[in-house]
């Protein structure tokens, strides 16, 4: 009888541990609302991936979380690239997936001749929305390196990470891309930009927006050609183009990067001419 209280509770123990352990490893979602009094009390959604045991050391003040501010494509959910969100948060960064477009935005229209096809307005808010989102997670999260961002985007957000990469280079690390079809690639080299494009017989770049092979290599410019369609490359997409997707995004951020990715399922583990933008200032708060 002894015996087996004694297998029963050391079984409870192993659980126990293996709980913690599992949840210390685990990467936590959390979904934030917030509210931009500037901007007529705009409500600005925000889900935060964050792996628990990098977000621990940091609330410890070990260590200074890296950010990626993360941007989906026009009428996709915030919600639908997690493959991307899990695969950086894997990796230490914290993660801020942001909201663009409510219901009660104006749809988005190309107008052919137009700066970026007429597309401006639809950027500075998503530059107004990303600032104010930092602005939101410093007072929650104050251990996190704001001023050196990887910024991540899909079509449209692919574009407004590129056009905030303009208008803050120096607050830039990274820009990773997928798919974006309007705003130039920056060519000076002040940060690498890896860039995963589509063959889709709809969805073609812009004139201008990729630079040619010579300038991309002298730039530091990873233009990844694949074969799958334009909106492929989100949640909802083949498993196939998001494994591939991962698969060649990690090993570049191998080669970049001390940080290395951990598997949270089993191991423990100055402004460029860029246009207009409106001033941008956050209100205090009582």
């Amino acid at each position: 009888m002894k015996r087996g209280i004694a297998v029963l509770l050391s079984l409870s123990v192993l659980v126990t541990i293996g709980y913690f352990t599992a949840s210390k490893w685990a990467i936590r979602h959390e979904t934030l609302m917030f509210h931009d009094e500037s901007r007529g009390d705009r409500p600005v959604a925000v889900d935060v991936a964050v792996r628990r045991d990098r977000e621990l050391q940091a609330d410890a003040g070990l260590i200074k979380l890296p950010v990626a501010i993360l941007n989906h494509g026009n009428t996709v959910k915030f919600t639908e690239y997690s493959f991307l969100a899990n695969l950086f948060a894997a990796r230490g960064y914290m993660v801020a997936s942001i909201q663009h477009d409510l219901a009660t935005d104006a749809p988005l229209v190309t107008k052919v001749g137009e700066l970026y096809v007429g597309r401006l307005p639809q950027y500075h808010r998503g530059v107004a929305n990303i600032r104010f989102a930092i602005d939101e997670l410093k007072k929650i999260q104050p251990n996190a390196d704001y001023d050196h961002l990887t910024m991540i985007g899909h079509s449209n957000g692919g574009d407004i990470s590129m056009y905030f990469a303009k208008l803050y280079p120096d607050q830039i690390k990274k820009v990773v891309t997928l798919d974006n079809l309007r705003v130039p690639f920056m060519t000076d080299g002040r940060f690498k930009i890896i860039s995963f494009r589509s063959k889709d017989p709809v969805f073609k770049p812009d004139p201008g927006v990729i630079p040619d092979d010579e300038i991309c290599a002298k730039a530091g410019i990873t233009v990844v050609r694949t074969s799958f369609q334009h909106n492929d490359m989100r949640d909802t997409g083949p498993d196939e183009a998001k494994a591939a997707i991962e698969g060649m995004l990690d090993k570049m951020l191998d080669d970049d990067s001390p940080l290395r990715p951990v598997d949270t399922t089993t191991t423990p583990p100055v402004m460029t001419d860029a246009g207009p933008v409106t001033p941008y200032a956050p209100v205090a708060r009582n």
